[in-house]
């Protein structure tokens, strides 16, 4: 074997070469990341823009620039890749949703919530599957097949549950929030556990044993993914309560309550489960539980450290998508027939229309059925709000067109170049046009927020509760059920009065069970110094 030594040289230069390339797009990248948060702070005070739609306009804008840098050939730095947005970017998002979520709002509309998120899902994926096959076999696409349309069901349900970050606010809005974020997470996870049904399936022989066997498994999915998330919550809890690293380190008890919260996710991805589900809950639990028995400077870390990736990991999303919009490989497919690449998204825009007017409208009239009282319930100009602000379509979107119709981010095939391409111009026009004008449209359709607050919530915004948010001033005492609360005697008072009866019986056996258990509010992490160790309870 006689050795080459010029061509070990070039295999160096060129390795040389293509790990300088990857240095100068990362470094493009955080640059333009900062970009994006010097800008936006800039605009905090700017009722149309926020962070989401400011990093996509910087992404068009550096993609314009890098399309014109190279001549026409490219105009990313980055390949797109489902590892990186669905094992590095997603799972700090829907965590830190989970750990800041205003708990005693959420449960209280978590019938709705799960109305929306999962059975509104269901009515909007069988409606866009249905009118993508009606009209697009009409059409010269090209060779789809009856799995790529219920693909594009899938796709084109899932809400941008990040966008909704931007635009809503926990405060301001605290049903609105609540609702249409807590549908916007249940619905990703019902939207990915969908795609990856229909996947999974045989369609070419499709019946009702079949039909059956999806929804099963869709069941099976939901709940184990849910299970999961709880069980790896309370397991960081219990871990953290009987260990006390804080006496020894902080660093090893925020980087436990940081690692344990990551491997919900992985074990759910692990276990062909729903992660983004199991983070999800994952960080409700921890929230309850684990954030109440760390030391009092490892709750500051914590809270901040999750924030701040979830921050940037929003930002680096949007970015990208912005970035990608302009890729000339996917266009290039379509620029025979650019109207029909426009009547195809436009289509396509109109079916996420129909299809959560379809559930929204009806779903809300059901939920006012079990509500008792008046101030309860979501009236008209709310259920506008929830449908309008529910039609952006974002990186969830984009991460499942790329898996059906890409390999390796790449795409040779007329027929999934134009679903790729009308996918990124829904969710350019649905985040751009439905995002800038959300915010205006709640301050029109609105109530005061003298009357909101009355209605919807009795969580106090004090200074305390800014430093310490939510995670405390969400821990209701039996007192604040009030004296008058009758206990439920029957299944139709339990509904009547869901807000009150469940969280009564769910503060007893919480406090009696759980807590002696897994600590949680009330619990003393042991401080170095102290003349004691705690009780846990």
């Amino acid at each position: 074997m006689v050795f080459d030594f010029g061509t070990l040289v070039a295999s160096l230069n060129r390795l040389s070469t293509s790990d300088h390339q990857s240095v100068v797009s990362i470094n493009l990248f955080v640059a333009l990341i900062c970009a994006c948060i010097i800008i936006g702070h800039l605009l905090e005070e700017n009722r149309w823009m926020n962070e989401s739609i400011t990093a996509l306009v910087i992404g068009l804008c550096t993609g314009v620039v890098i399309l014109l840098i190279s001549g026409g050939k490219s105009s990313r730095i980055l390949v797109f890749s489902e590892d990186l947005f669905f094992i590095y970017l997603l799972p700090p998002i829907i965590f830190n949703a989970g750990f800041q979520v205003k708990k005693k709002s959420f449960f209280r509309n978590f019938s709705t919530i799960m109305l929306f998120g999962a059975v509104g899902t269901l009515i909007s994926f069988i409606i866009i599957s249905f009118g993508a096959t009606s009209i697009f076999k009409k059409w010269n696409i090209g060779n789809l097949e009856i799995g790529d349309y219920l693909a594009i069901g899938a796709i084109f349900s899932a809400t941008d549950s990040v966008c909704t970050l931007q635009v809503l606010s926990q405060d301001e809005t605290p049903l609105l929030y609540s609702l249409v974020f807590g549908e916007g997470v249940v619905n990703d996870a019902t939207s990915v556990v969908l795609f990856n049904a229909v996947q999974n399936f045989d369609l070419s022989h499709i019946n009702t044993s079949k039909v059956l066997e999806l929804v099963g498994n869709f069941l099976y999915l939901f709940a184990s993914s849910t299970i999961l998330g709880v069980v790896t919550g309370l397991l960081s809890a219990y871990i953290i309560k009987k260990l006390y690293f804080g006496r020894h380190s902080t660093d090893r008890e925020v980087a436990i309550v940081i690692l344990m919260a990551y491997l919900s996710y992985m074990l759910a991805e692990l276990f062909y489960l729903s992660a983004i589900l199991t983070v999800f809950f994952s960080g409700i639990v921890m929230s309850h539980y684990t954030w109440h028995n760390v030391t009092e400077s490892s709750r500051v870390t914590t809270k901040h450290a999750f924030a701040t990736l979830s921050f940037i990991a929003e930002i680096f999303i949007f970015l990208y998508v912005g970035m990608d919009a302009l890729d000339i490989e996917k266009w290039k497919f379509v620029s025979d027939s650019p109207q029909l690449s426009v009547q195809v998204s436009s289509i396509l825009l109109g079916l996420v229309l129909v299809g959560r007017a379809a559930f929204v409208f009806p779903l809300s009239f059901l939920s006012n059925l079990m509500k008792k009282s008046p101030e309860e319930r979501i009236s008209f100009n709310q259920q506008i709000i929830i449908w309008w602000a529910g039609l952006m379509r974002g990186a969830v979107s984009v991460a499942l067109a790329y898996n059906q119709f890409t390999r390796g981010g790449h795409t040779q095939l007329r027929a999934n170049a134009i679903m790729i391409t009308s996918t990124i111009t829904v969710v350019l026009f649905s985040t751009g046009v439905f995002g800038l004008m959300t915010k205006p449209l709640i301050r029109l359709l609105q109530p005061s927020s003298k009357h909101l607050s009355r209605m919807i919530s009795s969580e106090p915004t004090t200074p305390k509760s800014f430093i310490v948010p939510l995670l405390e001033s969400t821990q209701d005492s039996e007192a604040d059920l009030g004296p008058n609360v009758p206990r439920p005697h029957s299944l139709r008072m339990l509904l009547s009065t869901p807000s009150h009866t469940v969280h009564r019986y769910w503060r007893k056996f919480d406090n009696a069970f759980m807590r002696p258990v897994f600590g949680g509010r009330g619990f003393v992490p042991f401080v170095p110094g102290s003349p004691t160790e705690p009780s846990g309870q």
